[in-house]
C-alpha cells in the first residue's frame, strides 16, 4: 500500500522556532507556496490519483495545505476527510514558546528533554511525548486500507520514520522534517523516504 505524507506548509511560528503542537496557527505565504509546489509534484507523480484516499489533520494549517495540494493536482480542493489521530503532538504548557524562552524559565526541564527527547513529556495536562504520539500514529497506520495522501505535522512524520523505517529514537526526534518535500511509504515493502 502506498501512502504519501506531506507536512503542512510553513507558519510564522515555524519560522520563529515556536512550539506549535495543537495550536491552530495558519500557514504563511511561504507555506502556501510549499503546499502548491508539493501538489504540483504529487500531481506529476500520481496524475488524477484515482483510488487514493485524501486525509488531513483537522487543524487549519493542514487543511489549507491539503486544499492547496489538491487544487494544484487539478482536484476539487474540499474533497478530502479529516482524521483526529493525525494531529500534532501536544507540547502542553510549552506551546507558543521558543526553546530560548523556555530555557529562561525551565532550564532543568529543557535539559531533561535534551537527554531523551523521544520520551520526554512537557508540562501540562494534555502534553504528549513522541512515544505517545507514535502509538496514535501506529493505530492510524494500521487502519489505512487504500492508497492514501495525508497532510499532517512534523511530529507525525517523525513517528512514521520510527514506526515504518525503524529509525532510532534519537534520530527520529531530531532529524529535519521538510515542508517542501513529500514522504513516500510503501507498507508492503516496509520502506519510507523523502521524494
Amino acid at each position: 500500500m502506498l501512502i504519501y505524507v506531506i507536512r503542512h506548509g510553513q507558519t510564522d511560528w515555524n519560522a520563529e522556532g515556536r512550539l506549535q503542537g495543537q495550536r491552530d496557527i495558519p500557514i504563511n505565504a511561504i507555506g502556501r507556496g510549499q503546499a502548491t509546489s508539493n501538489g504540483e509534484a504529487l500531481g506529476a507523480l500520481l496524475g488524477p490519483a484515482e483510488g487514493f484516499d485524501f486525509v488531513a489533520s483537522p487543524l487549519g494549517r493542514t487543511r489549507e495545505t491539503m486544499e492547496r495540494v489538491r487544487a494544484a493536482m487539478g482536484l476539487p480542493p474540499e474533497e478530502y476527510r479529516t482524521e483526529d489521530r493525525l494531529k500534532e503532538l501536544s507540547f502542553g504548557d510549552w506551546e507558543g514558546y521558543t526553546t530560548a524562552e523556555i530555557k529562561k524559565v525551565e532550564p532543568e526541564r529543557l535539559r531533561e528533554r535534551s537527554k531523551n527527547k523521544w520520551s520526554f513529556i512537557p508540562p501540562g495536562a494534555e502534553a504528549e511525548s513522541y512515544e505517545i504520539l507514535s502509538w496514535r500514529i501506529g493505530a492510524w497506520l494500521s487502519s489505512v486500507k487504500e492508497p492514501t495522501v495525508a497532510v499532517s505535522h512534523g511530529g507525525v512524520v517523525r513517528s512514521l520514520f520510527r514506526i515504518v523505517g525503524n529509525v532510532d529514537e534519537e534520530e527520529a526526534s531530531t532529524m529535519p522534517i521538510h515542508q517542501d518535500r513529500i514522504v513516500r511509504i510503501d507498507t508492503e515493502a516496509g520502506t519510507i523516504g523523502w521524494i
